[in-house]
């Protein structure tokens, strides 16, 4: 099965993380199965010093994998790798009804670009990126040519990702 891949892109602080937690939400009350990617920006970590985990990494593991009753996680640090593709990342990823992308701006897959007043930036994404299919704004849009809605109308949302991956209802 081909793999089903939709992002969610914008500017800081233009809602695409509260956006992909409800699409996810909404998907899974559809019978869904979801996974999503995230892109950071910036030096993040997961781990937390003093674990054993991190002692590992400390200790120069490249891999490290944590795993318990309720859940798993690999950590792979980079060291003096570059920062993989994206489609080495979802090429790790098990089987889903489909994959939500937050962030990834520059890649082709197709996007709802997000847009709120409060983001740092407020300079639209769209047109200058082909991959961006809709746009979902808590304000009226004024630039024609796309799809756009409320940016709270999740349920219409998910109905276009849905059609436009071709996920039957």
């Amino acid at each position: 099965m081909k793999q089903r891949v939709f992002g969610i892109t914008g500017w800081k602080n233009s809602g695409k993380t509260t956006l992909v937690e409800r699409l996810v939400a909404e998907f899974r009350r559809r019978g869904r199965v979801v996974s999503t990617v995230k892109h950071a920006h910036h030096d993040f970590d997961i781990d937390k010093p003093g674990a054993d985990s991190f002692r590992h990494r400390a200790a120069g593991a490249s891999e490290v994998a944590i795993v318990s009753n309720r859940r798993w996680a690999l950590m792979h640090e980079l060291r003096d790798e570059p920062e993989p593709p994206l489609a080495d990342i979802l090429a790790r990823l098990a089987p889903c009804d489909l994959v939500l992308v937050e962030g990834y701006k520059r890649e082709a897959h197709p996007k709802i670009e997000a847009r709120r007043l409060a983001a740092r930036d407020t300079a639209p994404i769209w047109p200058g990126d082909d991959a961006i299919a809709a746009i979902a704004a808590d304000h009226a849009v004024t630039e024609g040519g796309l799809p756009c809605f409320p940016l709270d109308d999740i349920g219409a949302i998910a109905d276009f990702i849905e059609a436009r991956l071709g996920i039957a209802r």
